[in-house]
């Protein structure tokens, strides 16, 4: 690696000497080029799946997924009864939920949490037992609870005091008994290296620890709720043990105490364990994440002379991240000069509508040609999409061959989380599909939206006068 040769880069961006190489980490085990330099993702050429679906594609590697799932469930569990107890791992939908992808988890052993009554609705089309889901969100409605508690969901989270009393309503009409966890803010916020501790996070989820004691007094009160258990989720793309073991410390002076009225066999730390988007990355390996975490909530409950709950744990990103590429077409490309540089603009043909994590966070991707290997030095780019912002980034900063042009194929990796439920319609742009590939195979697993989907939901057009086919496929899905 080199120097990077222009005040335009950022100080972690190095020059590649291969502008073609795969970040090990950052994509698929199973990416690799093939032997004409074309990309390959869970044994499918990128080639092929461009033909079937169109781009943007979001293609999602299904041994990927499993593989993580499969060994997070087992480093939690390993480290757990190292310390004589028990951890489940929830998959956290939010991340990216579909009927397939919850099957998948189910057949890993994994439990599934959702945060709104659509989520929910997914798992249990997924027939994903309800018994197996946890129920988040802030704002739980009364129709969402009601529909919780009809279903048997296994356990709620309760975010706020108001919850406590509708849940006290529904379950006392429907002759119910749930198990209720509450959400506390242990006033630990982590967000990858760095955690700030405070007295009071100023946010909307949860409550804090100071109030946590006679909230969970009034729900012991309640027939039809059964406390199990706090819960705490400190942040995200988490790298390290730290902020977790200041957490759970604290959340185990609360956890004490209630132990003194009643039990408490539970605690769920959340998730939030980070994944690598560019090289420079560097996660901590799952068996590490959970023996550091596990081993710090043992010792915290050793000094109070405490057992060690039952663990829970929530893993998203972690899981589904690292599984997902987007694949886009470039269509134009600029370049700028400025008097400190100049920097490549690749114009692809999706954008903050399929990945609105650059603008919203200002997130950093990887991005790769995926149609053939390169042939020219790596030139600083951005790769920008087709909507009418300035702000429509999708990879702020990466060194691509000289030699990109207008109709190659360029591959984004790193975006299976968070990318396709941020999505939008933003400029009347139809969402891409998302198929899953393994051993070669492909397969849909969330059709594509047309513009004629679009127009159908705008009722100043009369069915007849829309203009459209129903069944007419668009770019993103032939």
């Amino acid at each position: 690696m080199h120097s990077a040769p222009t005040a335009l880069a950022p100080e972690w961006l190095a020059v590649p000497d291969d502008p073609d190489d795969l970040a090990e980490g950052v994509w698929p085990a199973s990416a690799h080029r093939d032997a004409e330099g074309a990309l390959v993702l869970g044994g499918a050429p990128v080639a092929d799946l461009v033909r079937s679906y169109g781009t943007p594609l979001l293609v999602i590697d299904e041994g990927e997924v499993r593989r993580r799932a499969a060994a997070l469930r087992d480093a939690f569990e390993a480290a757990a009864s190292a310390h004589g107890t028990t951890a489940r791992v929830y998959y956290a939908g939010k991340a990216f939920l579909s009927t397939v992808v919850a099957r998948w988890m189910v057949e890993e052993g994994l439990n599934v949490d959702v945060c709104t009554g659509g989520e929910l609705q997914v798992a249990l089309a997924a027939s994903v037992e309800p018994s197996r889901i946890g129920f988040h969100g802030n704002n739980k409605s009364v129709t969402e609870l009601e529909s919780a508690v009809e279903v048997g969901v296994g356990t709620i989270i309760i975010d706020s005091a108001i919850e406590i009393e509708r849940l006290a309503a529904i379950t006392a009409r429907a002759g119910a008994r749930v198990r209720v966890m509450l959400r506390v803010n242990s006033g630990v916020h982590a967000e990858t290296h760095d955690f700030l501790a405070t007295a009071h996070e100023d946010q909307k989820f949860g409550l804090p620890l100071a109030d946590a004691e006679a909230v969970v007094a009034r729900i012991r009160e309640i027939p039809g709720l059964e406390f199990v258990g706090l819960h705490c989720h400190i942040g995200s793309q988490i790298f390290g043990v730290a902020g977790f073991r200041e957490s759970a410390s604290r959340v185990l002076d609360l956890h004490a105490v209630l132990l003194e009225d009643g039990p408490v066999p539970e605690l769920n730390l959340g998730g939030g364990f980070g994944i690598a988007y560019t090289r420079v990355d560097d996660p901590a390996p799952v068996g590490e994440l959970a023996e550091g975490i596990v081993t710090a909530v043992a010792e915290g409950c050793a000094a109070r002379g405490i057992d060690v709950p039952a663990l829970s744990f929530e893993p998203g990103r972690a899981i589904i991240g690292n599984a997902g590429v987007t694949l886009y077409e470039i269509g134009t490309i600029k370049d700028v000069v400025l008097e400190n540089g100049a920097r490549r603009y690749l114009s692809v043909d999706g954008g903050m509508s399929d990945n609105a994590r650059t603008a919203l966070y200002g997130a950093q991707y990887s991005a790769r040609l995926a149609s053939r290997a390169g042939d020219g030095e790596p030139v600083l780019s951005r790769v920008v999409g087709k909507h009418c912002e300035s702000g429509d980034i999708v990879v702020d900063h990466e060194y691509l061959p000289a030699d990109a042009a207008p109709g190659d194929l360029l591959a984004v990796p790193a975006t299976g989380a968070y990318c396709a439920p941020l999505s939008s319609n933003y400029n009347h742009v139809p969402r891409p599909p998302i198929v899953s590939v393994l051993d070669g195979a492909a397969r849909l697993i969330v059709r594509g939206e047309t513009v004629a989907d679009l127009l159908s939901r705008d009722a100043g057009i009369p069915e007849s006068d829309s203009g459209a086919d129903p069944t007419q496929t668009s770019e993103g899905e032939r």
